[in-house]
């Protein structure tokens, strides 16, 4: 279920220059209108656009570089990639001591442990300790049975330990590493946007690797989100159109390389370690981030039958499963929304 925060500089996708499942590509004609500014930014291992309609362009830009700079420093926090970042402290600190943990790093901490929880495990961060996965195709590597197996023995959300009135997380056993690429990119995302609205853009979208973030209208029209079809991306499956609200991604085909004629993709089965078997796709509508936080990747390793199970569980949740060999699943709200 491994999703990559701030990746090395070097890694590249299956499918270069392909965003994910949903893309918010009918952006660009409005961009011909003055009010109409968008700004970019490589974050979270991923390019990040902002959309904001606004006849300020000074406050406009102003506004958007104070989103980029407070998810600049979420990222900090929470990239396993960064030797200061407090993932990687929590790592030095397993199976030795506690670590205090900034309010927003607990959040998602907690978020992590109750969606695996929901998901019994098909969701789990500490899928961090399978390390010797490469999936950048200039140098890829498959980690071998016997280091799968060592890494296995420290993969399981159950030794995570939140106490939430001291402030502090704590890893119990030594060599335990967290991944949040699956869990902490929406919320980062979601805290850019809230800058923009106490700002006073309150038109206004942020879309990051596949994750569409939107409040307001677009030129006094609810945003259109186009969903990719995951098994021949340059083609769509159809569009849909909200305002404040989400549509969150998750493929198998983004961070990927073939051996032997077998692909292998980023996205880890917390059980073996192995790329999921699962959906090759799952795009989800909702209203507040935290409805689907978490829930494409647990989808992308549980499967179809307990996604759906899930997503009954889940209220005011929209979902487009994308199995593979069949037909696209659509939820009823998802039929009902998507145009094509």
């Amino acid at each position: 279920m491994r999703t990559t925060l701030l990746p090395n500089p070097g890694r590249r996708r299956c499918l270069a220059g392909l965003p994910l499942l949903a893309t918010a590509m009918f952006v660009k004609p409005a961009l011909a209108d003055p009010g109409v500014k968008q700004y970019s930014r490589m974050l979270l291992g991923t390019k990040v656009d902002i959309v904001v309609q606004s006849d300020a362009t000074t406050a406009a830009e102003s506004a958007s570089r104070m989103a980029f700079a407070e998810m600049a420093r979420l990222e900090q926090l929470m990239s396993r990639y960064r030797p200061d970042s407090q993932i990687s402290a929590l790592a030095r600190a397993a199976g030795r001591n506690p670590v205090p943990v900034a309010p927003e790093l607990m959040a998602i901490l907690q978020s992590a442990k109750q969606m695996s929880l929901r998901s019994q495990g098909a969701f789990d961060i500490t899928v961090g300790a399978y390390a010797g996965w490469d999936f950048d195709p200039a140098h890829s590597r498959i980690p071998s049975p016997v280091e799968l197996a060592s890494e296995r023995q420290l993969v399981d959300y159950r030794d995570i330990v939140l106490d939430e009135r001291r402030g502090t997380a704590y890893l119990r056993r030594p060599g335990m590493k967290l991944d949040l690429g699956g869990i902490a990119k929406l919320p980062i995302l979601q805290a850019g946007l809230e800058v923009l609205r106490r700002n006073g853009h309150h038109n206004a979208m942020i879309n990051g690797g596949g994750d569409v973030l939107v409040s307001g209208q677009l030129q006094g029209r609810n945003w259109r989100v186009g969903l990719r079809d995951p098994r021949t991306p340059e083609r769509l499956l159809g569009v849909v159109a909200l305002s404040d609200g989400i549509v969150a991604s998750s493929g198998d085909y983004e961070r990927c390389f073939v051996r032997d004629g077998h692909r292998y993709h980023h996205i880890l089965d917390p059980r073996t370690g192995q790329p999921s078997q699962g959906p090759h796709g799952v795009a989800l509508v909702a209203n507040r981030q935290e409805a689907v936080n978490g829930l494409g990747a647990a989808i992308m390793v549980g499967g179809v039958a307990r996604g759906q199970k899930w997503l009954d569980a889940q209220p005011g949740v929209d979902a487009l499963i994308v199995p593979p060999g069949q037909s696209p699943w659509l939820s009823a709200g998802m039929a009902a929304r998507l145009s094509v």
